[in-house]
């Protein structure tokens, strides 16, 4: 058997316990792992619970060498990683050569993050022993590692939120240890990810439970992480239905941890009647482009399309079949699809525009787009529903009025178009207004699939998107996600931790008495 899980830096083959991994591409089983053990797990969290004292300790210059040391153990895989990603998911080269990029780059700009040190948002109340009528102490507080995260890696994006992503760079970012739970439908990938940090932790002298990856697919493995005491909080991409699973046994531990799961999102569309009659055909060709690339797996991807009736929904479908399609990443995905669209296809009310399902599961699905009418969508609270693929519903709106009024009774999402020519009109101000209460981010005339990295970015959402509207998964503001904020009262200076000194040795950006400075504390 394989060896294929990391325990605290010894490789174990885990269980009798088997699980297969696909190539989706050729459609054919690639190889058989052994699924970690409950024992595994608790070795794991354990020694994440005596890595925790020690990462929480190092100095930010450590911790940034560590995640730049990450950087450079993955870069040094080469052409390994993207042949092994390739057959386990069917992906492109192009795609996959980006993505790494992407992953390294995010990992870089945490450790500039780390090093620059204003994240920890010190904020500093001096004493003032003689007001009255009671004195008022001197109180300094700042962010500080959570303790043990665990991360439960996704399937689309097999490196950016893969084993190493943005939720486990982020945790470590912190300080905190990182036990992950590969995604099946990838573990070869993940063993490459996992010996990449394995070596920059032994490059470091770190302590070796700073890291696990557990392999397997059962639901107790992953209750098992949960459940666990040593664990302070975990970091999902995924379902709704598995993020709401993941949350509801955090909640019902004695001691309940929260859970920061990034979950399923419809992306809606909003096509106001200026720029339809503007630039229709520009839309349709951009917005199919979107829907069906990378084959509709993206959790940006726009699934629901909103605008009056007309012209516009025969345009769109005819540009949507003329899009390349795509191979399913696996089975379990291609079987969802299947699903969703059967089911939305039993809908007398919906029409196939183009695509649709057909009798058999396949791992290469047609773009489909399907139509209904306002009414219909408003009166059918299952068609918010995530239909995780290359598809999309268009709903047709008798006015702008009725475009609002959808916009008034969407659930949360991580996004939300708007495409006008007229961005100073009252129509565009009101749609605004509501979507801004529902997504995470609001895009103008523009397209939901692409994700910038960067510090300003915000990829959340209400409930459902995210589990956490006030955080991000994507950007330099996931690592906040993995902290708890500590306040030392009247703590002599000599125990305050530098960020917090009176002469500000790192000289961070602080709150000091309500003004942002990076000057030291002058005490009366």
């Amino acid at each position: 058997m394989i060896e294929s899980s990391l325990i605290a830096g010894i490789w174990s083959p885990g269980s009798s316990n088997t699980f297969i991994s696909w190539d989706p591409a050729n459609d054919c089983a690639i190889a058989e792992y052994g699924e970690s053990t409950l024992e595994d797990v608790d070795t794991a969290l354990h020694a994440a619970a005596e890595a925790s004292g020690i990462l929480r300790v190092q100095t930010p210059m450590q911790r940034a060498v560590f995640l730049r040391c990450i950087v450079g153990g993955i870069e040094n895989l080469g052409d390994e990683l993207i042949k092994t990603a390739r057959q386990e998911t069917g992906l492109p080269e192009a795609r996959l050569l980006a993505e790494r990029s992407r992953t390294c780059n995010q990992i870089r700009a945490f450790a500039d993050l780390v090093e620059q040190g204003s994240w920890v948002q010190a904020s500093i109340d001096t004493a003032q022993p003689d007001r009255r009528p009671s004195p008022k102490p001197d109180v300094r507080s700042m962010l500080s590692p959570l303790g043990a995260v665990v991360v439960f890696a996704a399937s689309n994006f097999p490196f950016a939120f893969g084993c190493v992503g943005g939720d486990t760079a982020s945790a470590l970012a912190a300080g905190n240890p990182v036990v992950v739970k590969a995604h099946p439908g990838h573990p070869a990938t993940a063993m490459l990810f996992a010996r990449a940090v394995s070596s920059a932790i032994d490059q470091c002298g770190l302590h070796k439970g700073s890291f696990s990856l557990l392999q397997g697919q059962n639901h107790q493995l992953g209750a098992a992480l949960i459940e666990h005491p040593m664990t302070k909080a975990v970091g999902f991409t995924g379902s709704l239905s598995g993020g709401r699973a993941l949350m509801d046994i955090a909640a019902k531990r004695p001691a309940p941890i929260p859970v920061f799961a990034e979950m399923g999102s419809i992306n809606p569309v909003f096509i106001l009647p200026d720029a339809l009659g503007r630039r229709s055909k520009e839309i349709a060709a951009g917005l199919s482009a979107s829907i069906a690339l990378g084959t509709g797996q993206f959790c940006t991807n726009p699934g629901l399309v909103i605008t009056l009736s007309g012209s516009f929904a025969k345009q769109l479908a005819e540009a949507l079949a003329t899009q390349p399609g795509g191979c399913m990443l696996n089975p379990a995905l291609a079987q969802g699809l299947h699903q969703g669209l059967s089911q939305r296809l039993a809908m007398p009310e919906l029409e196939v525009l183009t695509g649709g399902a057909g009798r058999e599961v396949t791992l290469r699905p047609r773009n489909t787009l399907l139509k209904t009418t306002a009414e219909h969508f408003l009166a059918t609270p299952e068609l918010q529903e995530e239909v995780f693929g290359p598809a999309s519903l268009l709903v047709e709106c008798d006015s702008v009025d009725r475009m609002h009024q959808i916009a008034a009774q969407l659930r949360g999402n991580l996004t939300a178009t708007i495409h006008t020519d007229n961005p100073q009109g009252p129509a565009v101000k009101t749609l605004l207004d509501r979507l801004s209460r529902v997504a995470g981010r609001v895009l103008f005339n523009g397209y939901p699939t692409g994700v910038e990295v960067c510090p300003a970015m915000q990829h959340g959402g209400p409930y459902p998107a995210s589990s956490a509207a006030a955080t991000t998964s994507v950007g330099t503001g996931a690592i906040t996600r993995f902290c708890q904020r500590i306040a030392l009262q009247d703590c002599p200076d000599s125990l305050l931790p530098p960020e917090l000194q009176n002469a500000n040795p790192r000289n961070i950006w602080r709150q000091v008495n309500g003004e942002f400075t990076q000057a030291a504390v002058e005490l009366a």
